[in-house]
């Protein structure tokens, strides 16, 4: 009967290789949840604007994001969008870029159903005090959106670390790169991916339990 001699000391020996992607992991996912937060609300913005050739805009650019896969978007923008404007796009570029684009278009819908949740009586009580329409929103509405998106921006991030990891199909250096590298080295895939998974699973189980927690917290106020 076969038996697996397992050699966790090839992973423990290249730790700092590992830990250096984790790092490449983590800023990567902090610049493109910043990213995507501007790119959502641009989206909803056009989606719920009142001159018809933005709303089809806004409209049409979330529906073809949403509903095609991130990793062929992430292809299209790392291949083809230097053959169409005819520039060369770094990987990590093309990462930040990919999935700031398609975390925007859900994190819009996140943005539209905070500011229509917004009581109606708010922003007319707004235009009784004389404040214009950008005023009203930017005054009133946004932060009381903003306020009950928080928990769902949260989970995005989450989302973000772990699409952080399609980076690895581009060569951007992230943690899951680093431990392809390794197990075509090592000739240790099974402790190397372990490794890696039980990585992603302490950084991401804990952030789900706060927000989870968050989330009831802000239902009970």
């Amino acid at each position: 009967m076969f038996k697996y001699q397992f050699r966790w000391d090839t992973v423990w020996g290249s730790f700092d290789f590992l830990m250096a992607g984790l790092q490449m992991t983590l800023i990567v996912s902090g610049i493109t949840l910043v990213l995507a937060m501007l790119a959502g609300l641009v989206i909803a913005l056009l989606d719920m604007s009142k001159f018809p050739p933005a709303r089809w805009i806004g409209v049409t650019f979330g529906e073809i994001i949403r509903n095609t896969p991130i990793l062929v978007q992430l292809l299209w923008v790392y291949y083809v969008l230097p053959i169409v404007f005819g520039v060369r796009i770094e990987s990590l570029v093309a990462l930040v870029i990919g999935l700031s684009l398609y975390q925007g278009a859900f994190i819009s819908e996140v943005y539209r159903s905070g500011i229509q949740s917004v009581p109606r009586g708010h922003s007319e009580a707004a235009q009784v005090l004389g404040l214009t329409p950008l005023q009203n929103f930017v005054r009133i509405v946004l932060p009381q959106a903003i306020r009950m998106t928080l928990p769902p921006l949260a989970s995005n991030f989450v989302q973000l670390i772990k699409f952080s990891s399609l980076g690895a199909v581009i060569s951007v250096s992230e943690i899951t790169r680093r431990g392809m590298e390794l197990s075509a080295t090592n000739f240790r895939p099974l402790e190397t991916f372990t490794f890696i998974a039980v990585v992603y699973f302490l950084i991401c189980w804990p952030l789900a339990m706060g927000i989870r927690w968050w989330e009831r917290r802000l239902q009970a106020q």
